[in-house]
């Protein structure tokens, strides 16, 4: 019997995906001899201030900006999503208002306004509405550029993570809360330890795209104002020499190189809380899993022989 004849296989080929990397490739080239051959850029007053002792100043300042404002936000988005959740009209109803509020009203506004606490009260006091006063604050102390920018920062970022967490905690499937309280639970722990790590798969990826937009953001708070972050001190070293650009790419720079660490960190968050959903998150190791099929295919009965129906032969249901 004469062999049957091989197949020769020729791989489809795809012009338009090497003529549109090349278009891509010449583009780039493009952008980069731009910016390199471009003497108005000044790279050799970029190289000089870009490890300065201003500049890291700022650098320090502005995270430790982002790190305390996205702290504070967090918590507090968690209590007003809570509250819009509850039962009780008046929660919801303080949750909505202030949402409401730093939602509607822009960031450098509320930030003015912080800046001016000790001006419209020069104190604050704590005791019975319309009576004796048991505790009194002087806001020029407790509210000092620092920490007025922090809480600034952090009340507005607030309104817009509440949403995030709101709709994260509605995306858990109310039946495991009414399971976990038909087991005694309560609603603290049935929050905490059952609602929350399930809705982190939806709330990590936005929340993680705010704390790149809150370090962008703390290039406002001048408007309290704070002088030490690294908008600042780049502002303040260009109009001292006259170069204003170089300094702003100083500036983009280091907020460049503080993002894509923020990204880096954020990818392997969510791929910890993506666990069981993302096709790219292994739920275990490859020793786990092979692991885990070999002991299937022993524990798995075998069937035997079927008839016509699939019903095993012999007789039966």
């Amino acid at each position: 019997m004469a062999e049957p004849e091989r197949i020769h296989a020729v791989p489809v080929r795809y012009p338009g995906r090497w003529i549109s990397a090349a278009v891509v490739v010449v583009l780039a080239a493009m952008v980069v001899n731009a910016l390199v051959t471009n003497d108005k850029f000044a790279w050799p007053t970029v190289g000089k201030y870009l490890f300065s002792e201003p500049i890291m100043r700022g650098v320090g300042w502005t995270l430790i900006l982002t790190v305390a404002s996205m702290a504070i936000a967090i918590v507090l988005a968690v209590l007003l999503a809570v509250m819009r959740r509850s039962a009780n009209p008046v929660m919801r109803w303080v949750s909505w208002v202030y949402i409401w509020f730093f939602r509607g009203t822009p960031i450098y506004t509320q930030l003015a306004f912080w800046g001016l606490i000790s001006v419209l009260y020069p104190a604050l006091t704590l005791g019975v509405p319309f009576g004796p006063a048991l505790f009194t604050f002087d806001t020029s102390v407790v509210f000092n550029a620092t920490r007025a920018a922090i809480i600034g920062l952090a009340l507005n970022e607030a309104a817009y993570l509440a949403e995030i967490v709101r709709a994260g905690l509605q995306s858990v499937d109310r039946g495991q809360s009414e399971a976990a309280r038909a087991l005694g639970m309560k609603e603290g722990r049935i929050l905490w330890r059952i609602v929350l790590p399930q809705a982190m798969r939806v709330i990590v990826p936005p929340t993680g795209n705010e704390t790149i937009s809150m370090l962008k953001t703390t290039s406002l708070v001048l408007a309290v104002p704070f002088i030490y972050d690294l908008n600042f001190a780049q502002a303040a070293i260009g109009n001292r020499i006259f170069q204003p650009l170089p300094l702003l790419v100083v500036a983009a720079i280091w907020y460049l190189v503080i993002t894509s660490v923020l990204m880096v960190g954020q990818y392997y968050v969510e791929r910890y809380y993506g666990r069981g959903f993302d096709e790219h998150a292994p739920t275990k190791g490859r020793r786990g899993s092979r692991q885990g099929a070999i002991n299937a295919a022993h524990t798995t009965p075998e069937i035997g022989p079927t008839d016509d129906m699939g019903r095993p032969a012999g007789g039966g249901v």
